[in-house]
């Protein structure tokens, strides 16, 4: 891992209407016709940096805003407010002719292999379209060795490209799919949860493929995904995400030797583990609240068994605790917990 950036995520805000048309948004409240706007406040101003040749994980509860923040990381989704900046340019605010360059460079493994892929296009079909897209003055046959070439890196035969998806199983799927990220030569590769739809017994296959090609290729990995067991496994730094914030960003060896953050603990005390009968489990209190209506201050106030009145009014920020941990806690920013 070096000092240059790779992708910089400054002050991030996304943001969903949901409200309807303008009929749906009216309401009858005292005698009076009321318009209503429903919103949910999926991320909310998230920075971070992701330097290149690491494997830079988040993770949270289901809802969190995990996948939404990784479709706006890539440019699927355009930010309400904040920059996005890959190396030293700013693409947030391009256009789609303008942001051509940079989608070869920053590509998408999904959650679901049987719906990430068309199933009326062969397999040969699914990876010629993106190098064809990309290189406009490249031959046929200089396509068909690179489909055969990437088919083969990933673990499947280059005889098997024009099978059409539903001949695959669901581990071969997700083998395609990582090829169609790979097809370009990225420099940069969005995972979202791309093993939780997988047999166990397959998840430890892609995982390996997926590390096996970051070293070949020297690939940076913003890896989203809610098992821990695999985070610990994988991971360079870790960021921890509530209700569309960031708890705690750490490396993951100090993150899981020593989580700060009261959320981080309650998550990591989860983990089974072999060899402890009873294990130290944070019971977190309350519900999660909804992201259409945030809580005051501190999100995660309301099932924090250390909460002071601050944590009710006052948002903390995202400090640097040392030169490698960052935390959003009052309590540790103020020295009590």
């Amino acid at each position: 891992m070096t000092n240059d950036k790779l992708l910089d995520i400054k002050n991030v805000v996304k943001h969903f209407d949901i409200s309807g048309g303008l009929l749906e948004q009216l309401s009858l409240e005292k005698g009076r016709v009321v318009r209503k706007q429903v919103t949910v406040k999926a991320v909310n101003d998230v920075s971070f940096t992701i330097y290149p040749g690491e494997t830079f994980s988040v993770v949270g509860e289901s809802g969190c805003g995990k996948s939404t923040l990784a479709r706006t990381t890539i440019g699927l989704y355009p930010p309400n407010s904040g920059e996005i900046h890959y190396r030293d340019d700013r693409i947030d605010n391009l256009t789609s002719q303008q942001m051509l360059p940079y989608r070869s460079k920053m590509q998408m493994i999904f959650q679901d292999p049987y719906a990430s892929l068309n199933p009326r296009m062969k397999v040969r079909q699914t990876l010629e379209e993106p190098v064809v897209f990309h290189n406009r003055n490249i031959s046929q046959s200089e396509v068909k060795d690179k489909v055969a070439e990437v088919m083969g890196q990933v673990g499947l035969d280059a005889k098997w490209m024009d099978r059409y998806p539903h001949e695959f199983s669901g581990g071969q799927r997700q083998r395609i799919s990582i090829a169609r990220a790979l097809m370009v030569d990225p420099d940069f590769i969005v995972a979202d949860e791309p093993i939780s739809a997988l047999d166990v017994s397959i998840q430890a296959q892609i995982l390996n493929l997926m590390m096996d090609a970051q070293e070949k290729r020297g690939l940076t990995y913003m890896f989203i995904t809610h098992d821990l067991s695999v985070v610990e496994h994988i991971s360079t730094r870790v960021a921890v995400m509530y209700l569309g914030s960031l708890c705690e960003v750490a490396p993951a060896e100090d993150l899981f030797a020593s989580p700060r953050h009261p959320y981080t603990q309650a998550l990591l005390s989860a983990i089974p583990k072999l060899g402890h009968k009873r294990p130290k489990h944070v019971k977190l209190k309350g519900e999660v609240p909804t992201p259409i209506n945030l809580p005051s201050g501190c999100v995660f106030h309301g099932r924090c068994v250390y909460a002071r009145d601050r944590c009710k009014q006052e948002i903390p920020k995202l400090d640097r605790l040392d030169s490698r941990t960052r935390i959003a806690c009052h309590g540790v920013e103020e020295g009590w917990l």
